[in-house]
Order: C-alpha cells, then structure tokens, then sequence
C-alpha cells in the first residue's frame, strides 16, 4: 500500500495477523529485502503477528542516499498514523523496529508513535571507527527509549556494540552490520523476546 507522508509518498507491504503489530524500516542504503528484516518478519508472522515492512519516501522515488533524520522521522510517524486508520495496527501491541538507520527511526520515534517495544536488527552505534568519539555516539537514541528493546548485533560489526540495560536486551551474534552469519540465533533471539508481549 502506498501511504502519503509530508515528505512523499511511502510504501508498505503487510500481511495480517491477529496478536500484536510489527512495523520494520530498512536501512539507510537498502530496502526491506534485507534477509535479517523478513528473517524477523517472518518470525513475527509465524506467532500471528501483522508485519508491516516499510519503505522510506526517499527509496519510493528511488534514491539511495537517505534523507535527514527529521524527514525520517516525521515520513515514520505518518505511516504509524495511516496503518492505525486502515486498522493495520489494532488493538494489540505494536513493535516497530527496523535494521540499522530503520532501528535509529524507531528508537526516536517510538515514544510519540505509541510502541509497546523496539526491534533494533544492527543498531549502529557509531559510525565505523568513531568509537573514541562521544559526540558520534548514537547511545542517546537508545537510551530514550522507555519501552522494551531488543537489540540483535553481530559482534564483529563495525559500528559497535551497544551494551545491555534493564529495559534493553542485546543478544550479539557471529558475524557482522549484515547479520546473515547467524540467522538461527536472529531468529530464536526474535522469538523469545516477541513471544514475551
């Protein structure tokens, strides 16, 4: 479904279930084909959960180079406030995560979209080799979430690893930023922390 956002219009594939709803954004440089985003997907689907993969307004007209966060953000917002209206996103839970710059949008946005919990497949941390730098330090994305979050990372990705907290389960992983190393251990880290809502 093509959904109008104030930044252009933006796609969403769904399939629907009846358990809760999971909203997943791709990265900055690809789309929701991404093996570790349908691996999650159909996880979720699986447990009879809607999967909402969705594509950015900038990767609807084609480019690559993503557009700044604040479009981001707010071309986010407005798919969350259309998939309600069209009763995607029901009554029960909603998830909404993505795979690196996908997971940084739904760490931002989760508390004024109205999630129950964050998915963050390759959280990049920083920027590759920035990681003596705080001010690259995407950390404070993360800790403003105030909602369950599972971070799935490979231990050998170059942006980082974000460490655990209460609230934030982080499960690292072989492999690196792709995560297809390890797709059983995506898989059953996804499972166990979807079957929890």
């Amino acid at each position: 479904m093509e959904i109008e956002t104030p930044h252009g219009p933006a796609a969403a594939e769904v399939t629907t279930g009846t358990r809760g709803a999971l909203v997943l954004g791709h990265g900055a440089g690809g789309g929701t084909h991404a093996p570790d985003l349908r691996a999650a997907g159909a996880v979720a689907q699986a447990l009879g959960w809607t999967v909402a993969y969705v594509d950015q307004p900038y990767r609807v007209a084609g480019r690559r180079a993503p557009a700044p966060a604040a479009q981001l953000d707010a071309a986010w917002l407005a798919v969350l406030a259309a998939l309600r209206e069209a009763e995607v996103i029901g009554a029960g839970p909603l998830v909404v995560g993505g795979r690196s710059s996908g997971a940084r949008v739904a760490c931002r946005t989760a508390d004024d979209g109205g999630a129950s919990g964050v998915l963050c497949l390759a959280f990049p941390l920083h920027p590759p080799g920035k990681a003596d730098d705080p001010s690259r330090s995407r950390l404070p994305e993360l800790e403003g979430v105030e909602v369950p979050v599972l971070v799935v990372q490979g231990e050998a990705d170059p942006f980082g690893m974000p460490p655990p907290c209460p609230d934030r389960t982080v499960v690292r992983l072989r492999g690196n930023h792709s995560l297809r190393s390890d797709m059983p251990g995506l898989r059953s880290a996804v499972e166990t922390w979807l079957g929890g809502f």
